[in-house]
């Protein structure tokens, strides 16, 4: 059995039973994936996979099992790795940080000068996706943290930290009639057309909800997941915008009112997740204490050691009580 075999299989799994992407995925051929998947399930004396002909149907209970500890294998010679670079190259690595569009365009980019300033030998891999994808990335290693604030709980395999509390404001244009209201209501809101983010993303299922528990069916034209495609089209008149307060800028956006929501909707929590038993270099820890200030080494260690979800949530809400509005 070798580590490469695991890979493959492991791969495979991922690609959803797809050995020509798996093979592209690893720099490799075809012909030669499929070799050593048969090679080691001779190994082994089982199937991983059910066949029909030359392609994989499904993974058999036997391989579901494997793949599990598969998973597990590969995770540690990761950190074998780190490791042997946390001793003999302490400041130079690699960082990889999957986020949403909101906090990659205005949460992170003082804390990756920050940590660029700091660190200028650690190569930072910046993706961008919806929350299931960002949770996704960080539960199968493609990225070191996940930052979002919505659907990130679903991944149990994910230590989940959060790191501040924010709001939304509404923006309309300066000779709109909200304009002149001093403290709007959810049916003032609701009575003109509504461009925000789509479903999923940036806190919107805090924005449904408040509109639903007061009975209001808003109008929304129009969504995106970038808050400056959203204000590009509250500028032609499409509609008011509703987004994050940080994406409020009142030098880009002088042409632009802010009205502040705050005692409208719920505030929304961004987190920072990792894979539990990933091998936080000290340069990762202090990307954590960075961009949190809260998240201490003591902190995030004492966190993670704890297996069970629940038990991680519970100690999270005891130890973390209170949490900073917004990163400023």
């Amino acid at each position: 059995m070798k580590i490469r075999q695991l890979r493959y299989i492991y791969e495979v799994a991922r690609r959803g039973l797809n050995v020509t992407a798996a093979a592209e995925a690893l720099f490799t051929s075809q012909p030669g994936v499929s070799k050593q998947i048969r090679l080691l399930e001779e190994e082994l004396g089982v199937d991983i996979f059910v066949r029909n002909g030359k392609h994989l149907t499904e993974i058999t209970p036997a391989g579901q099992r494997i793949l599990e500890y598969t998973r597990r294998l590969l995770d540690e010679e990761d950190n074998i790795r780190r490791v042997a670079e946390e001793f003999h190259a302490t400041d130079s690595g690699d960082l990889a940080i999957a986020t949403t569009h909101t906090q990659a365009r205005y949460a992170l980019p003082t804390v990756i000068q920050a940590f660029r300033r700091r660190y200028p030998q650690v190569t930072l891999h910046l993706h961008q996706g919806s929350p299931p994808q960002i949770a996704k990335m960080a539960a199968e290693g493609q990225a070191d943290f996940a930052i979002a604030t919505e659907a990130m709980h679903h991944f149990d395999t994910l230590v989940m930290l959060p790191c501040y509390r924010w709001n939304r404001c509404v923006l309309v244009k300066p000779n709109h009639p909200l304009a002149r209201i001093e403290s709007l209501s959810l049916a003032d809101i609701a009575a003109y057309p509504i461009v925000t983010y789509t479903f999923g993303f940036t806190g919107r299922s805090k924005l449904d909800q408040a509109f639903a528990a007061h009975g209001l069916r808003p109008d929304v034209v129009l969504t995106a997941v970038d808050a400056d495609v959203i204000k590009t089209y509250v500028r032609l008149g499409l509609g008011i915008g509703i987004v994050a307060d940080m994406a409020y800028d009142p030098q880009t956006d002088r042409d632009l009112v802010r009205l502040p929501v705050d005692h409208l909707f719920e505030p929304s929590t961004t987190h920072i997740g990792f894979r539990r038993g990933l091998f936080l270099r000290g340069y990762m820890y202090d990307f954590l204490e960075q961009f949190a200030a809260h998240l201490t080494r003591e902190l995030v260690d004492e966190i993670a050691a704890i297996a069970d979800p629940e038990e991680r949530r519970r100690r999270v809400a005891q130890r973390i009580p209170q949490l900073p509005a917004t990163r400023d």
